[in-house]
């Protein structure tokens, strides 16, 4: 670790109250584009004994004027670095005081999206994680909370904050926020903006106003976020019993967004992608993730709003919880058994990876030199995850005891990891100091099953043989053992269940647990529901699979033996074996299940990707080679396609949704089922099918779902053309346009076409929704990115160095493409670690970027050793 990073670097163990206490946020911004004055008015007292007063304040924040008590203090007590405001002790009083500070900031110039930027002609703020201190100077650290009063002034048609408004007229908006936040949590926005409105009505009588803001003409496509707005507010009471708790409730789309959205407190801003929707112009997945993401950042009122993290280290303490709960609601409104599959192969896909390279690191991380790399999938997905296991391990009726007491005791507070586990403690008197190590500890523990069958004289009994063990990862080599939650059941040789499912908790390393009084051995369906996030190694073969995924009763389960029967074929395949026949066969016979959930068969007929076909392997000791798996994956779909040509020929015609479009969770499982039997048969009939659907498609689902195929089989130029020439000025689906065709290009043409787009005017490269589609499609390609000539290497790292010139987060974000480097053959290490090191070697390389690119290096390094 360099002197550098060392002196940027964050502890957990160094934390320490902010001495002062703030009572009060004032705030007046006179909004210009390149001039913005923002004057902060901040009553404070000391906590105790009075000490200088620290403000964060950096990049683009002139000072104009500093008063204590309407007057300045002696100069020689302040002090003005890069990155904060310092006032002496001297200079304050031994009492409650008022400090103003008046500031120039230039927010068209903040490409980086951070503070106040403008986007499109309107002003816009992404404050979370710390984005205030380039607006004004302050105590931008989330254990700082106070009431807001914000008065704006502007020529611009519509000025908005968080609260309730006070005073509206032309140019002037002044905005009341009397729930205590973190500076985070502030938003402003001013521009020329439409509303969709409506409201609701909370269970115990107040009326409150919901506006959609968007662009003028982008109303007919806001109408979806409404209805996912108020089904959220309905649902948090029926389920969590929270109440919204201010007068009106507002959301804004922007379409320069580093995020997906933000919660801030009674005015959510929103990626444009997360609000607008239309048959025309989004998917089916589009319309489910709308509807997810609006419901999380409406759950953060209170799990996040209400009850904030202490400091960034408890990040996962309000975004885990409300992953979790957004899981929940989706679950709800959709399928659950579906919703659950989706949850874990996202977990599995993001998450594991993350565990097993470079940049592993706990739940809760105990440093960080850059706070924004830490909005990882280990935050999210793992803590939501966590939050899941809980559940499990307390009942229903522990949970929401639990919860009810968290609310209770920590409303209007800034909370820690160990306040939420207390109020389990507390309230289930449950010890769980055990299960805190699932927060502390990076890492996927494996978990080895072994079975021991006596069929005796008086019923046989079955015992189950675990071992935990957690790999090392970087600066966590020993990891004591977990509690598990593992959820069994036991299905007896007709494929009836003898064992319904029983939940086995392990705290020890090894354990075993018994079974009696059974008839026949049975076949053990284990993990059910996925009941802990671990990787699961058990000695079974590919009969019992099919077995499983023909009579298995947990959704989960049956989906899983059929994943793990297709990762065992394309493995095989991947090393030059012979594989496969039992996977098709009883695949077909799932496929053909009409009593199945068609969302459900779609799922299970998508192969595992390519990425995580290389994850197995380098699990397993083997060095993944992305062309062979490539090509083991196209054969077995191949094989899938000819083994069941007929079947999937009639699932296709059967799946046809009739009449118009809706983005309900029937209709859209239907199109789900039909868009998996057409990806299968473009690998046999060349895409004459794809070709009549995207002519005749009523949806960009179906449509979408054509082009991809049409790519694949070398078709897709005059439906690219098509779909530029109608949709050419929609910013949205031409990301996808742009997207799809690195995804679906050939591997060994993905960087020529990903250069070749990159060169179009169009490219808007500091949108970070249009670099994401760009460099996300060529990652997403993987055998295309790992091209052996490095030459994937070489475009993203040129990008990404461009890019942190401009938006440092996105670079950072984005760098996690090469995260998986020191898993292939030497001549994709080297060159993967000279674009790495190029990286690294930038003069001006941002703390974001450096931090993440230095930290897969190193990875390379430990290999080496």
């Amino acid at each position: 670790m360099s002197s550098t990073q060392a002196a940027n670097a964050q502890y957990l163990a160094d934390y320490r109250p902010y001495p002062f206490i703030l009572d009060q946020t004032v705030l007046d911004f006179a909004l210009s584009p390149d001039a913005t004055e923002v004057t902060a008015t901040l009553s404070l007292r000391p906590r105790e004994a009075v000490e200088d007063l620290v403000l964060d304040g950096g990049r683009g924040v002139e000072l104009l004027s500093l008063d204590i008590d309407g007057r300045a203090p002696d100069p020689a007590h302040v002090r003005r670095d890069g990155e904060s405001l310092t006032i002496a002790a001297a200079a304050l009083p031994d009492a409650p005081f008022a400090l103003t500070t008046r500031v120039r900031i230039d927010p068209s110039a903040n490409t980086a999206f951070e503070g106040l930027y403008i986007s499109g002609g309107i002003f816009c703020t992404q404050c979370e994680a710390e984005g205030f201190r380039h607006i004004t100077f302050y105590p931008d650290r989330p254990d700082v909370m106070a009431p807001f009063r914000v008065t704006i002034r502007s020529d611009k048609p519509v000025l908005l904050s968080n609260g309730n408004p006070v005073a509206i007229r032309d140019g002037f908006a002044e905005w009341n926020d009397p729930w205590p936040k973190p500076a985070y949590l502030f938003a402003l926005v001013a521009g020329d903006l439409v509303a969709v409105s409506d409201r609701f009505t909370t269970r115990s009588g107040r009326r409150v106003d919901l506006n959609v803001w968007v662009r003028p003409g982008d109303q007919d496509r806001a109408g979806f976020a409404m209805q996912s707005l108020i089904k959220s507010m309905r649902w948090d009471e029926d389920v969590y019993g929270r109440e919204y708790d201010l007068d009106v409730f507002n959301m804004v789309a922007v379409d320069d967004f580093n995020m997906g959205a933000m919660e801030n407190k009674g005015l959510n801003i929103f990626n444009s992608k997360l609000v607008l929707a239309s048959p025309e112009t989004a998917t089916d997945a589009d319309y489910e993730r709308i509807e997810a993401v609006i419901a999380h950042e409406y759950f953060h009122n209170w799990t996040g709003n209400r009850i904030t993290c202490r400091d960034w280290f408890q990040l996962c303490l309000k975004e885990g919880l409300t992953v979790f709960r957004d899981q929940q609601f989706t679950a709800d409104m959709r399928s659950a058994p579906v919703k659950r599959i989706e949850d874990v192969h996202t977990l599995r896909a993001r998450q594991f990876r993350e565990d097993q390279g470079p940049l592993a690191h706990p739940v809760r991380p105990e440093r960080y030199e850059e706070i924004n790399n830490f909005y990882t999938a280990t935050v999210y997905e793992k803590g939501a995850e966590l939050i899941g296991m809980l559940k499990r391990l307390v009942g229903d009726d522990g949970y929401a005891s639990a919860l009810d007491l968290y609310f209770d005791r920590h409303d209007g507070e800034a909370a820690t990891i160990e306040d939420w586990l207390a109020v389990f403690q507390d309230a289930t008197g449950r010890d769980l100091t055990q299960f805190k190590r699932w927060y502390t500890d990076a890492g996927t523990p494996h978990l080895t099953m072994t079975e021991d069958w006596d069929a005796g004289d008086r019923g046989g009994r079955l015992t189950l043989n675990f071992t935990q063990h957690t790999p090392p990862t970087p600066g966590q080599d020993d990891k004591p053992p977990r509690v598990i939650p593992i959820a069994v059941g036991l299905i007896g040789p007709n494929g009836d269940e003898v064992q319904p499912t029983r939940m086995l908790e392990m705290t020890e390393a090894r354990q075993s647990f018994t079974f009696d009084g059974l008839g026949a051995r049975p076949v053990v369906s284990a993990l059910r529901g996925f009941s802990a996030p671990v990787i699961l190694d058990r000695p079974i073969d590919d009969r019992n699979r099919a077995f499983l995924l023909a009579h298995d009763t947990d959704p989960f389960a049956r989906w899983e033996a059929g994943r793990d029967l297709a990762m065992s074929a394309l493995m095989s395949l991947a090393q030059g074996g012979d594989a496969g026949a039992d996977f098709i066969d009883a695949i077909g016979r799932l496929a053909a299940d009409r009593d199945a959930d068609p969302a459900f068969r779609a799922l299970c007929l998508m192969l595992p990707g390519e990425e995580e076909i290389a994850t197995a392997l380098a699990a397993r000791g083997a060095t993944p080679d992305p062309d062979a798996i490539h090509a083991a994956r196209e054969d077995l779909a191949r094989r899938v396609a000819e083994a069941h040509a007929d079947l999937l020929a009639r699932l296709y015609d059967a799946m046809e949704v009739p009449g118009p479009y809706s983005p309900d969770a029937d209709a859209a499982a239907r199109r789900s089922l039909r868009i998996a039997a057409l990806g299968l048969l473009n690998r046999i009939d060349r895409g004459d099918r794809a070709e009549v659907l995207f002519g005749t498609a009523g949806n960009m689902t179906e449509r979408m779902a054509a082009l991809n195929c049409l790519i694949r089989r070398g078709r897709g130029q005059a439906a690219l053309q098509a779909l530029h020439d109608r949709f050419g000025d929609n910013r949205l689906v031409m990301d996808k346009w742009f997207s799809v065709q690195v995804m679906a290009a050939p591997p060994q043409d993905a960087v020529a076409v990903a250069t070749q787009l990159a060169a179009r005017r169009d490219f808007d490269w500091k949108n970070p929704n249009r670099f994401r589609a760009l460099l996300g499609g060529l990652a997403a390609n993987h055998a295309g990115f790992h091209a052996a000539d490095g030459s994937g290497y070489d475009f993203t790292a040129d990008w990404l160095m461009k890019m942190d010139g401009a938006n440092p987060q996105i670079a950072a974000r984005m760098s996690t493409a090469f995260e998986t480097w020191p898993r292939y053959d030497k001549g994709r290490r080297d060159r993967a670690l000279s674009a790495l090191q190029r990286i690294a070697a930038m003069p001006d390389i941002s703390r974001n970027l450096r931090e993440m690119v230095s930290r897969m290096i190193a990875a390379g390094d430990r290999d080496a050793a």
